[in-house]
């Protein structure tokens, strides 16, 4: 019966997956499409795993016999889901043990790290309050306005605590990269990221001021490719990844509706990935 539940999990993973829609959804949909296709699949498939490791693999679950079989295959992925977060949480920590060793200056009001390159970068850098980083190159390459507007954006990663949810989105991820369309809804995902970051910046700046900041520091783009990335807890102005995706932003930027639907999100949805927990007392 265990064997069957892992079964039916992967197929209801796998269908959730395959049914993802490639048409692009209007801004207000979204964010929650792309949360909901992304997290439901890989949750569901971690509380199948951990409700067949507390069952374990003595005894009946509705007449059927457990298996030693479906035992084994929810130890090893929750081993590798351990060893993954483990790696990551290291990796994460290291980070932010290197821009320890990065002077501080006070920018516009807030505090910080003083990265020495010419290149021009910023970025959040850690956990739960992480810790600005901007570049010496930025400080040269942008007048007031739009250092300004730079900030703002940045902030905006702060107060949303994007470096720690998106640290979590990546460990789900990694642990999952083999099902359809992880990487394009990861992508998706990190790009709504950096749109929501621009919205509330717009808050505080003049949408043009920010988006020709974007454009002056796309323009070293591939500069900025050569550093060393600060890894999975890093939530950056120029995002490498979705450089050429700079179009969505600054049409986002220009977006005239008041709520783009970064707030919409329904949790609803996640109560799917709790079924495999209601299982625990069928078994006996």
């Amino acid at each position: 019966m265990h064997s069957l539940m892992i079964l039916m999990a992967l197929v209801l993973a796998w269908g959730i997956r395959l049914s993802f829609p490639l048409s692009l959804f209007p801004w207000i949909n979204r964010w929650q499409r792309s949360l909901v296709y992304f997290l439901i699949p890989p949750l569901l498939l971690l509380m199948t795993a951990i409700a067949v490791i507390l069952m374990g693999y003595h005894g009946e679950m509705l007449g059927w016999p457990a298996s030693r079989f479906s035992y084994l295959l929810s130890i090893i992925f929750v081993s590798f889901a351990l060893i993954k977060w483990i790696q990551l949480t290291y990796q994460g920590w290291y980070s932010t043990q290197q821009i320890q060793n990065y002077p501080q200056k006070i920018i516009k009001g807030y505090t910080a790290r003083i990265l020495d390159t010419t290149f021009p970068y910023s970025a959040q850098i850690g956990f739960w309050q992480p810790e600005l980083v901007v570049s010496q190159g930025l400080l040269d390459t942008l007048d007031n306005a739009h250092l300004n507007a730079v900030i703002a954006h940045e902030q905006a990663h702060a107060n949303y605590h994007d470096t720690f949810w998106f640290f979590w989105l990546g460990w789900l991820g990694r642990i999952t990269f083999w099902l359809p369309y992880t990487e394009t809804l990861w992508q998706d995902l990190l790009l709504l990221r950096e749109i929501r970051a621009d919205h509330q910046a717009t808050q505080e700046v003049d949408p043009l001021i920010l988006a020709e900041s974007l454009l002056i520091v796309a323009q070293e783009i591939n500069k900025i490719s050569t550093l060393n990335p600060l890894g999975v807890v890093e939530a950056a102005f120029h995002d490498i990844n979705t450089a050429n995706r700079l179009n969505e932003r600054i049409e986002a930027l220009f977006d005239e509706s008041d709520n783009l639907g970064f707030d919409n999100f329904d949790g609803r949805f996640m109560l799917l990935t709790l079924l495999p927990l209601f299982s625990i007392p069928f078994h006996c």
